[in-house]
C-alpha cells in the first residue's frame, strides 16, 4: 500500500528557546516537506501555549507559501469560533489569490485554546459553530439578500472564492456533516482515542460531492517519529511525552530535552496516563513508521496521512519528517 503524505506543524517551541527562533525555522520544514514530495503542509491555531508558535496559521501560510513552489499549504485549523466569518472569507480568499491553487482552508470548532484565552479572543463558543459555518458559505457563495442587515456587503478580493474546505475533527460528531456539505474531513487521532474509523465511515456514508471535493477525501492525522535506530526513536520520543504530561496537568510548558525526559521524577499515575498516550504515537526506525502508518491508514480507510511530529532537537524533527518520506519513496 502506498499513501500521500502531509505535514501538521504546531511550530514547537523548545527549552532555551524563543518563539521567535522557532518561528524563524519554519519556512525549513516547508522546503523540505516541498522537496520531499508531501502534498500539503498544515498550521494549527492555538493560543496562549508556551510550547506552540502558532497562534495565527495565515501568516505561518504566507510564510511557507512564499519559500516553497508545489507543495499545498494551510489552516489545520481555523477555530471559527475564534474568528468573525467575513475576515476568514477575506484572508482565505486573499492567500488564494497570491498562491493559486495552493491554499486550503481547514476548520474547526474547537478554541484552541484554555478558557481564559477563549473569552480573551471573545469566542462564541463551539455551541455556535453551525451559525458561523452558515455564515461563512453565504458570503462566499452568494451573498446576502438586500433587506438583509449583511445585504451589500463585498468580500474582497470579489473575483475569488474560498480555497478548499477540510473539516477537522477528533471524535466523529462533525464527520457526516462535512461529508454532507462536500467538504474534506481530517481526523485526529494524533491526540484523539476515539475510533477514527467509524468517523472516517460516517463522513463516506453522508458524503455528497461539492465544487471541491466530487468524491470523499479523509485525512488521518498521526503522531510520529523516525529516527535510524529505535532506541534513538524511542529516545526522541520522551520530549513528547513529557510535553503531554504538562500539558494534561494544566501547566504547559516548553519541549523539554531528552535528558530532562529520561530524568523526569514520573510517578506510578504519570506512567498510567503515559502509557495510553503512547499507544496514539507511531515511533520508531523508518521502515516500521511507514509500516505502521500504511496499517493504520488501511485500517481507517484514510485516503491521505497527516504527520505531526514534536521533537525538542530542530534537525531531528526535519531528519524524522525525511526519513518518513524516503522510506515510502523506497
Amino acid at each position: 500500500m502506498s499513501i500521500p503524505l502531509s505535514i501538521q506543524d504546531l511550530v514547537p517551541v523548545s527549552e532555551g528557546t524563543t518563539a521567535p527562533q522557532a518561528l524563524s525555522r519554519v519556512a525549513d520544514l516547508a522546503r523540505l516537506g516541498d522537496e520531499m514530495g508531501y502534498v500539503r503542509l498544515w498550521y494549527a491555531e492555538h493560543h496562549s501555549m508556551a510550547n506552540i508558535a502558532s497562534a495565527s496559521p495565515e501568516v505561518l501560510i504566507a510564510n511557507a507559501a512564499s519559500a516553497t513552489a508545489r507543495i499545498r499549504v494551510g489552516a489545520g485549523g481555523v477555530m471559527l469560533p475564534n474568528h468573525v466569518p467575513l475576515r476568514v472569507a477575506e484572508t482565505y480568499r486573499t492567500l488564494a489569490a497570491l498562491y493559486p491553487e495552493r491554499i486550503d482552508l481547514g476548520i474547526g470548532r474547537a478554541g484552541g485554546a484554555d478558557q481564559k484565552a477563549i473569552r480573551a479572543l471573545r469566542s462564541a463558543g463551539g455551541e455556535d459553530f453551525s451559525k458561523l459555518m452558515s455564515e461563512l458559505m453565504q458570503f462566499d457563495r452568494s451573498g446576502y439578500p438586500p433587506e438583509h442587515p449583511f445585504g451589500g456587503v463585498q468580500v474582497v478580493p470579489g473575483e475569488m472564492r474560498l480555497p478548499p474546505i477540510w473539516i477537522l475533527g477528533s471524535s466523529g460528531a462533525s464527520a457526516q456533516s462535512a461529508g454532507a456539505a462536500g467538504f474534506g474531513y481530517a481526523f485526529a487521532s494524533h491526540f484523539s482515542p476515539a475510533p477514527a474509523d467509524v468517523a472516517l465511515n460516517a463522513y463516506r456514508d453522508g458524503f455528497r460531492p461539492g465544487p471541491d471535493f466530487p468524491e470523499p477525501h479523509a485525512i488521518l492525522c498521526v503522531a510520529a517519529i523516525a529516527a535510524e535506530t529505535e532506541e534513538e526513536a524511542e529516545y526522541l520520543y520522551g520530549s513528547t511525552a513529557l510535553t503531554w504530561l504538562y500539558l494534561m496537568s494544566g501547566s504547559p510548558q516548553k519541549i523539554p530535552s531528552p535528558e530532562t525526559a529520561a530524568a523526569y521524577p514520573y510517578t506510578a499515575m504519570d506512567e498510567r496516563v503515559l502509557e495510553e498516550r503512547r499507544r496514539l504515537a507511531i515511533v520508531g526506525t523508518p521502515d516500521f513508521v511507514r509500516a505502521e502508518i500504511e496499517r493504520r491508514a488501511e485500517a481507517a480507510g484514510a485516503d491521505e496521512v497527516m504527520i505531526a511530529s514534536i521533537a525538542y532537537d530542530h534537525a531531528a524533527r526535519l531528519k524524522s519528517y525525511r526519513l518518513i518520506a524516503e522510506a515510502f519513496a523506497a
